[in-house]
């Protein structure tokens, strides 16, 4: 990890480097250490800059270039999908379990039995959550959560951070109805960090970093409430 920021949690947030000093490989790596606290989180977000870490790992912050980003009059709605949010009996909710979301988000998946969400990562997004910046979207079937997503909404930006799904296509109408909140709300970009075959399927881009960050300057400015409406 040379050339990493190590960081101390007793550092204020303003201790993150700058994003040109992140790392080639791993992409995007920036620092190590300092604190999941809500003013540190908030800080990072707006500056491009995530927490993403395994257990028994100090907080690693990331800034990846590209960026994989989802412009929502960009959203992908194959014709499977488009069926399945008119056939299947979804109901569709904001904020309603939003710590449920985040814990089903932390269950271990078939490919990946360990999990980024740590209880510290939990509770700090409750913390968001409990002020009025962290949000989920909630795909329920005959009463039970079935799917759904949870991020952080700050000005016109939503950064989304993680998704699950317990049938088929939930997690997906769950995207598909953030998309429409956004569009609803003026919400124009959301983040969605990583490039993945599954969220370039859905209409996700890769863009520079530069460029996302231009986007975060002017997007990340105005009221943080357009998810309380």
């Amino acid at each position: 990890m040379s050339g990493v920021t190590l960081l101390s949690e007793w550092d204020p947030p303003e201790a993150l480097p700058p994003t040109r000093r992140a790392l080639r490989e791993p992409n995007g790596l920036l620092a190590v250490g300092g604190s999941l606290s809500p003013a540190w989180l908030l800080h990072a977000y707006r500056r491009g800059i995530f927490p993403w870490y395994a257990e028994g790992q100090p907080i690693l912050w990331w800034t990846p270039d590209p960026r994989a980003v989802l412009f929502p009059g960009e959203f992908r709605c194959s014709r499977s999908l488009a069926k399945s949010i008119r056939n299947r009996g979804f109901e569709l909710r904001i904020d309603s379990a939003f710590d449920q979301v985040v814990a089903a988000c932390a269950e271990p998946r078939s490919r990946d039995p360990g999990t980024w969400i740590t209880p510290a990562v939990h509770r700090s997004y409750v913390e968001l959550h409990a002020r009025g910046v962290a949000h989920s979207v909630e795909a329920w079937l005959g009463g039970e959560l079935v799917g759904g997503l949870y991020g952080v909404g700050l000005g016109r930006v939503f950064f989304g951070e993680s998704m699950f799904a317990r049938v088929r296509d939930a997690s997906k109408v769950a995207l598909a109805h953030l998309v429409r909140e956004c569009l609803a709300r003026g919400v124009e970009l959301i983040d969605c960090q990583m490039v993945t075959d599954h969220l370039s399927s859905l209409g996700s881009r890769a863009i520079p970093r530069a460029e996302f960050e231009a986007l975060l300057a002017r997007l990340c400015t105005g009221p943080d409430d357009l998810w309380r409406r």
